[in-house]
């Protein structure tokens, strides 16, 4: 396996094992204890320990969350991944009181891999769109 391989794996597991399943031993496994957010989420530290609680808070507020990868591509330890994270809105989610209605948003991000661990993270997510299908914007 070539090393973008390698780092594309990486990044699949925490998509799939984590964030869609919920399995926070493989985010140990994951994630470098020196990890850095580059652009951390609305009231998320930008360590190891802020990503943590964002995954908790998200699986929280949608119970059922999970992605759909369409395509990964990697530079060397950078791997970029473009998804569609699903859900239903069950708990509290940027200040909005569940509502019980199905949301989809896209996201675009890029990871370092180094030695099989998570270093950084860089990423766009559509929370707008979040927020609309919330019915907490006005369109």
């Amino acid at each position: 396996m070539s090393p973008s391989d390698a780092a594309k794996a990486v990044v699949r597991r925490n998509t799939e094992e984590v964030q869609s399943c919920g399995n926070f031993e493989v985010f140990e496994e994951l994630f470098a204890d020196d990890f850095v957010d580059h652009t951390p989420q609305p009231n998320s530290k930008a360590d190891k320990d802020g990503v943590r609680d964002l995954y908790h808070r998200l699986r929280a507020a949608f119970p059922d969350f999970y992605a759909d990868i369409h395509w990964q591509a990697a530079d060397g330890e950078l791997v970029t991944t473009y998804k569609t994270y699903h859900g239903t809105h069950h708990g509290m989610f940027l200040g909005v009181a569940p509502t019980g209605r199905k949301i989809h948003f896209e996201t675009v991000d890029v990871m370092r891999v180094r030695n099989g661990k998570i270093t950084d993270h860089w990423g766009v997510a559509n929370l707008f769109s979040v927020m609309q299908q919330l019915g907490a914007l006005k369109t």
